[in-house]
């Protein structure tokens, strides 16, 4: 067991289960912490609760009472809770740290660490830079929002390996003095204002991820994205841009048909196996990680040819009775689905909908001109039945559940067509997570043969 260094708590407040919570609060047992663990949502006969308990943690579940705050130095909370709960309000009242269990990966993690983050293209470029490595006999694990719990895989690290993560605005808000030796960050948009409140407050979560690098390290930017090369003036690393726009000597780029990094040639543009310009940024940028942590063409080559997606992001289901099926269940905002629509030519039949977080879909019209009609799912339907109205969407339809959405879809759909399932909103409203949702999409999909 690898034990945690510079790390001074002694009593320290797991605040939420899950997979990460459960993991942080095993390392910190096994490290001889005292640990006090609350989860509202979780119960007395969970099976996570009895093995904390076993290992001599405090759980408390039900609720979460003002009182489990006292003597705690510091806590490590789930992404997922939002800062303005009454409960870490009165943290922040009291001064009591609050940090995500990727502060303690960090802790923990004796090789050079990859971090990746972005408002779009985290998985997929999480995904190359890690498949690179790997065929360039780099030995690399993944970690993160992709759903490995990093401490663990912290834990399980060899010497050699390097720790590949994928990190969302939620982990990184709660940083102090995580620090990955290459930094990678891909686009800046507007996302998550439920839980930020202001875009200013996105940004800076975003850009913790280079907050504490110093001239030794690097950090891999989009130069195409106006928000974040403005944000990476404060940068004190060692900077690696990447543009589909213009040649780069210091960076990745590509002229129309070939990909290069700095003035080397990697791979030809019809070589590649995703499609969509949005994937070419993702790939430039993993072009750039993998390169600089040492790994060859000949891998590059091969991941890029062969590679053609992450499950849920544009994810290619199949072709039945003459129809393209695509789940694209990951994209969870308005410029993810931007970004799958603008990838066919052919005509459309959108899925979408989902949670309501209080946006409009006025930015999805232009995009809308190849659909020829919409299947409406979730608290959002109102909402895009109107956008897709102003758009002269020529078929409108609402569906109760992803079955009915996909017959739905069908039924209105011709020989040729994509079906595609890009919902612009997360999955909370019907779904536990937007893999549940995009499974049940495929199996959907299944049934109509």
């Amino acid at each position: 067991m690898k034990e945690l260094r510079n790390f001074p708590y002694a009593h320290i407040l797991v605040l939420g289960l899950a997979k990460s919570g459960t993991a942080a609060a095993r390392l910190l047992l096994q490290n001889g912490k005292n640990i006090r663990v609350n989860d509202k949502n979780a119960s007395d006969t969970d099976d996570a609760v009895d093995e904390l308990k076993s290992m001599g943690a405090e759980v408390i579940t039900g609720s979460h009472p003002l009182s489990v705050l006292d003597g705690m130095e510091i806590i490590v909370k789930n992404p997922g809770i939002p800062y303005d709960t009454p409960l870490l309000q009165e943290a922040s009242r009291r001064d009591i740290p609050i940090i995500t269990e990727i502060e303690l990966a960090g802790n923990l993690s004796e090789t050079a660490m990859i971090g990746i983050t972005g408002s779009n293209g985290k998985t997929t470029t999480t995904t190359l830079t890690t498949e690179m490595l790997r065929a360039s006999n780099q030995g690399a694990q993944i970690a993160g929002n992709i759903g490995h719990v990093a401490v663990e895989v912290a834990q399980s690290l060899k010497k050699d390996e390097k720790m590949v993560l994928e990190l969302s605005s939620f982990q990184l808000m709660g940083v102090k003095t995580f620090k990955p030796k290459i930094a990678v960050l891909l686009n800046i948009f507007e996302a998550h204002l439920d839980y930020h409140k202001t875009f200013e407050n996105y940004k800076n979560a975003k850009c913790n991820i280079f907050a504490n690098q110093t001239a030794d390290d690097y950090l891999i930017y989009n130069a195409d994205n106006p928000t974040v090369t403005e944000a990476v003036t404060t940068a004190k690393s060692i900077k690696i841009p990447f543009s589909l726009k213009n040649r780069l000597e210091n960076g990745a780029w590509t002229d129309g048909n070939n990909l290069y990094f700095k003035n080397e040639k990697v791979i030809e543009k019809k070589d590649i196996a995703l499609t969509g310009d949005h994937n070419l940024e993702n790939i430039l940028a993993a072009i750039c990680a993998a390169k600089l942590s040492g790994a060859a063409n000949k891998g590059i080559h091969s991941v890029l040819t062969n590679f053609s997606g992450v499950r849920h992001r544009l994810q290619f289901v199949g072709n039945f009775h003459g129809r393209l099926f695509y789940n694209d269940s990951k994209a969870t905002n308005m410029l993810a689905a931007q970004k799958a629509l603008s990838s066919f030519k052919q005509p459309v039949i959108l899925i979408a909908g989902g949670l309501d977080r209080g946006n409009e879909f006025d930015d999805l019209k232009p995009y809308l001109k190849n659909v020829k009609g919409v299947v409406l799912i979730g608290e959002t339907q109102d909402k895009l039945k109107r956008t897709a109205l102003e758009a002269e969407v020529s078929a409108i339809k609402m569906a109760g559940s992803m079955n009915d959405a996909v017959n739905q879809a069908y039924q209105m759909s011709e020989h040729k067509d994509v079906i595609l399932l890009s919902p612009a909103c997360a999955s909370w409203d019907q779904y536990r997570t937007f893999e549940e949702r995009g499974d049940m999409f495929i199996k959907a999909v299944h049934t109509l043969l």
